[in-house]
């Protein structure tokens, strides 16, 4: 700014500038001004990418207070999931404030279902942001679905019509993204807004526990006497685990099971408000060489953002984000806060949740060890009062005593700022535990994030519903490899299927390789079919079509106790197993009561 005094010229700082440069770079200042004087008609200027929405938000107001009569601005996302601003010269006579038209696109939400296969649901939304040119926050889901599997789900997109998703419906499955059901609605969904999922799953290989591997191309057939033994032993385990129910642990996926810390570490660090160290924790590499293990490694020894995000694959989603924000930001205790803020809530929540879920398993465990295996003085349960809703309600001697309640309605609470904790011996348990992490009066509120836990009471046990199953000689099990969808159970780890599918898509390949299992041995496939069990974004509940064929045998429902189907001198070779489960039930802790193994 230049200021004159007679013969005196004096240059001082303009202040628009300076406020201008304090949010972004100042080359970038400087190639704004240079766009502001030259006023080219229709011309305009992007400013670097930003993923920080807070951020951006500023910068859009500055703009709009400073320079509102002259530019317009909007947030656009590229095909890499980057967000940047972009500001254009108002046309002549075009009004500043939004036209009801515009009003009116803000407001469109628009519902499908998505199939994935072996990708995360974040890394499928912000692949779908990308194309669509929207902010992943523009999606809401009722949960996230497993990686390693065929999952169906109901998302809902804003600002995205249904015309303009189906056009992109074709470039999406070049990432295995298949959308169906493409319908308008009239609101997004809410985390939790679903009453459970429909798993199928596929046990291969089928043989009791100290039995050779019975799989044979030729030679005799399998004796029948061991055939019929199989058949009950398949039968005891399944109608055991539908009757009595299963411990309601949370599944290994929980916490992250390819990863060398875990997510409950991460949501500790979070929860102590350790920003830095959360974020070192986050970037922890594994053991192989991969990209995205190379980029983790660079960036724990040199602390240099800008070179590792170059290396991060663009379908590490979360990483991605944090990486901009520490390469904008630093990689202190304010650039690690601000790192944080660029994940969307429910990837931050994420964190926290995995240490509460932590608690709680061993909390369950210890409480059977302790209490046993019958309600106990001071447990909480969940008892109806009159009409009205379930209430949490603390059990007295003389309930004890008289047996009114059953282990089904026995909870837990999940760590929390509102959660009511036992009165008995587990209540002194859960502050033990916390005083040992470090959390003796912890408020389970990290402002910096701005995450509230409140906490909530999660049954002891779990039941499968609907539950079925089918055994099946290998002409039926091999038939069943093929274009359904299946995942195998590799390595270890339960693979399952979860829906909101309407039936009418058609699954991939099954992926195929081994895994032992005990008391029932084989491998283990999630068989991509039917479906999750979601309210609707009207708020009606509503289930998802059973589909898929006939695979031979006939399917035993609950109570079942024959299986008239499979002749047994041919050889039983596989179990189809199906059935559903309450929301946030893992198929994974079910199938594991079943075979007694960890999977």
């Amino acid at each position: 700014m230049t200021v004159t005094s007679q013969s005196e010229i004096s240059v001082r700082p303009d202040p628009d500038y300076r406020e201008l440069s304090g949010l972004v770079t100042e080359e970038e200042a400087e190639d704004f001004y240079r766009f502001i004087d030259a006023k080219v008609p229709g011309s305009g200027y992007t400013f670097d990418p930003d993923d920080d929405k807070e951020h951006r938000t500023a910068v859009h107001h500055f703009l709009s207070r400073r320079f509102g009569k002259l530019v317009e601005t909007k947030s656009f996302s590229d095909r890499e999931g980057r967000t940047s601003i972009s500001v254009r010269l108002r046309e002549r006579g075009r009004p500043r404030k939004r036209t009801a038209e515009h009003c009116k696109e803000e407001d469109v939400y628009t519902a499908f279902v998505l199939r994935k296969e072996n990708l995360e649901t974040l890394e499928a939304i912000s692949y779908m942001a990308a194309v669509l040119g929207v902010l992943p926050s523009d999606f809401s889901y009722a949960g996230i679905k497993d990686k390693r599997a065929v999952t169906f789900q109901d998302i809902v997109v804003k600002k995205v019509t249904p015309h303009r998703l189906r056009e992109k419906t074709s470039e999406l499955e070049k990432r295995a993204v298949v959308l169906s059901g493409v319908r308008p609605v009239r609101e997004p969904l809410r985390l939790g807004r679903l009453q459970g999922n429909h798993f199928d799953l596929l046990v291969r290989d089928l043989r009791p526990l100290g039995v050779a591997d019975t799989r044979v191309t030729h030679g005799p057939p399998v004796h029948q006497s061991a055939q019929t033994e199989l058949a009950s032993l398949v039968h005891k385990a399944v109608e055991n685990v539908r009757v009595r129910g299963f411990v309601n642990y949370y599944g290994p996926q929980r916490f992250g099971t390819a990863q060398s810390v875990q997510s409950d570490t991460v949501g500790l660090a979070l929860l102590k408000e350790d920003m830095v160290s959360a974020v070192r924790l986050f970037f922890t590499p594994g053991d192989g060489d991969e990209p995205q293990n190379q980029a983790k490694r660079l960036f724990l020894q040199t602390n240099n953002a800008k070179e590792a995000l170059a290396l991060m694959p663009p379908s590490k989603a979360r990483e991605r984000l944090m990486l901009r924000a520490l390469h904008r930001y630093g990689t202190g205790p304010e650039g690690c806060t601000r790192a944080w803020l660029s994940l969307p809530h429910g990837m931050r929540v994420f964190y926290p949740h995995a240490y509460c879920s932590r608690v709680w398993n061993e909390a369950v465990a210890h409480r059977l060890s302790l209490l046993g295996h019958r309600p106990r003085q001071g447990d909480l349960v969940w008892a109806l009062d009159g009409p009205e809703k379930p209430q949490i309600h603390v059990v007295t001697a003389q309930e004890e005593d008289n047996g009114v309640y059953t282990m089904a309605q026995v909870v837990l609470p999940m760590l929390g700022n509102s959660a009511k904790y036992p009165e008995n011996a587990m209540g002194a348990w859960y502050q033990e535990r916390l005083a040992n992490d470090g959390l003796s009066g912890c408020r389970f509120r990290i402002p910096a994030l701005k995450l509230n836990l409140p906490g909530c009471h999660r049954h002891l046990l779990a039941f499968p519903r609907n539950c079925t199953y089918q055994l099946l000689g290998r002409q039926e099990a091999g038939d069943n490899a093929g274009g359904t969808g299946e995942e195998t159970l590799g390595d270890g780890q339960g693979k399952r299927k979860e829906g909101g599918g309407n039936g009418n898509e058609k699954e991939g390949r099954g992926l195929k390789s081994r895994g032992e299992i005990e008391l029932i041995r084989g491998e283990v496939h999630g068989m991509g079919r039917e479906s999750d069990r979601q309210q609707g974004s009207n708020g009606e509940k509503k289930r998802g079509e059973r589909a898929g064929g006939e695979h031979g045998g006939v399917s035993k429902a609950d109570g079942g106790k024959e299986n008239d189907g499979v002749r047994v001198e041919e050889g039983i070779s596989a179990l189809s197993l199906n059935f559903d489960l309450d929301a946030s039930c893992y198929a994974t802790v079910c199938l594991r009561e079943v075979m007694k193994i960890d999977l």
